[in-house]
């Protein structure tokens, strides 16, 4: 059984990085692996956004990879610095329910008890 870390990158609103993540976790988990940590960086932390309000024919990622965080116990991490500076986070913003911030440092120090770290941009 291998453990993973998966880093998003790419922005939650457009493109397939939020998707092959699902995928790829979904898979992973059905396979018996497990995903120790999600972690949200550069424009992917848009999605820790408590103020996203989609259309209702809009895929909700950012809720589908919350349910799936909460339902594996995965701790889902963004980056409070990157969230900082796109106004995702602050005194009078608050991420959305299961969204953790947390520093690099933090995520470097998790990384040492994984095997493998799989990135979507």
């Amino acid at each position: 059984m291998t453990s993973f870390a998966v880093l998003i990158e790419g922005p939650v609103l457009q493109g397939q990085s939020f998707v092959s993540a699902l995928r790829f976790m979904q898979q992973a988990v059905v396979a018996g692996h497990s995903v120790d940590l999600v972690f949200l960086y550069r424009d992917a932390v848009y999605a820790a956004s408590a103020l996203i309000d989609l259309p209702s024919d809009e895929p909700k990622l950012s809720a589908r990879l919350q349910q799936f965080c909460l339902q594996h116990q995965i701790p889902l991490l963004f980056c409070i610095t990157a969230a900082e500076k796109r106004g995702v986070c602050s005194d009078e913003v608050k991420p959305a329910h299961g969204y953790t911030a947390a520093g690099l440092a933090e995520f470097a120090m998790r990384l040492a008890n994984t095997d493998k770290l799989v990135q979507f941009s």
